[in-house]
């Protein structure tokens, strides 16, 4: 094959790529794709700043795009706080994109008022963008 039409060939596979990666994102303003698994649960417990359980799910939840300080560190116990605040007894819907090292559930979850938690979060500086992750999907990076 030539280098032009190897480079065009390349170019095409990019282009799909980038494409199918978009439509992940389309899927009701959540960053999923249409057969990320969905779960719908009232909060149980909030174990830290991003991250919490849900009533019937036996793993725990990792907030998808966050990035909040740990417990035992500067702005924990705070970060801790206004998660608990924001999410105590609420019944969510999250849409489950990862599984961590942690064998935790990484996902996207809304409130019932249709407001993304990580950005709740991440407005109120308690957390911040998790870029590594987000790709700059809440406009912090």
């Amino acid at each position: 094959m030539s280098r032009s039409r190897l480079r065009r060939a390349d170019l095409t596979g990019i282009s799909l790529l980038a494409i199918g990666i978009g439509l992940l994102f389309l899927e009701g303003g959540m960053a999923r794709a249409e057969e990320t698994p969905i779960l719908e649960a009232r909060v149980s417990k909030v174990l830290d700043g991003d991250t919490f359980t849900l009533s019937g799910e036996s793993r725990r939840i990792r907030v998808w795009g966050l990035d909040a300080p740990e417990w035992n560190q500067q702005g924990g116990s705070t970060a801790t706080s206004t998660l608990r605040s924001l999410l105590s007894g609420k019944h969510l819907r999250c849409a489950v994109l990862d599984v961590d090292r942690y064998r935790r559930l990484v996902a996207q979850c809304l409130l019932p008022n249709g407001r993304d938690i990580a950005a709740e979060m991440i407005r109120s500086g308690a957390a911040t963008e998790y870029c590594r992750y987000s790709g700059g999907y809440y406009g912090t990076c």
